[in-house]
């Protein structure tokens, strides 16, 4: 139900708000600010993307949670999708997820709905109840199954060994 009335009093509020301020400064500068708000808000996304990837990848090597930064690049990519819709009423709320404290607000929000039950970096360690072949993982072994064609060359005699293999 909800989504239903996103759908039908979103499109009300931006086409009534294209009137006002179309009706207040024009047509043309009333297109030019929505262009600009998209070029703007690329802009913006980009560089925040990138910060949130470099955290993205450090969390990844410290091994720490990353929730916190997929949730940020999740909702930099709504401002971004925000952003490029046209309309004053979605830039407004594109330029609003785009501030790291009002994302913040939207997690801890989010987290007052949601409850995580369990969260694991890596492969279950050894006697977890998984064998090797549950997880995917090759079976371990001395044995290594391949082919092989022994290769005779002409080695020239003024030259000395490699010293890798015994003459």
């Amino acid at each position: 139900m909800y989504l239903f009335l996103a759908f039908l009093l979103v499109p009300l509020v931006e086409i009534a708000l294209f009137i006002q301020v179309g009706g207040l400064i024009g047509l043309w500068p009333t297109l030019a600010v929505v262009i600009l708000t998209a070029v703007l808000g690329t802009a913006l996304v980009r560089g925040q993307g990138r910060q949130t990837m470099f955290d993205l990848r450090r969390s990844f090597n410290e091994l720490d949670d990353p929730t916190e930064p997929l949730a940020h690049g999740a909702m930099i990519l709504v401002a971004g999708v925000l952003l490029l819709t046209p309309g004053f009423f979605t830039d407004a709320l594109g330029f609003a997820l785009l501030m790291p404290p009002v994302r913040l607000a939207v997690m801890r929000h989010a987290r007052t709905r949601m409850t995580a039950t369990t969260f694991q970096i890596g492969t279950a360690p050894r006697g977890a109840g998984m064998s090797r072949h549950d997880t995917g993982m090759p079976p371990r072994g001395d044995v290594i199954d391949g082919e092989f064609e022994e290769v005779q060359t002409q080695r020239d005699p003024n030259r000395p060994p490699s010293g890798w293999t015994r003459d």
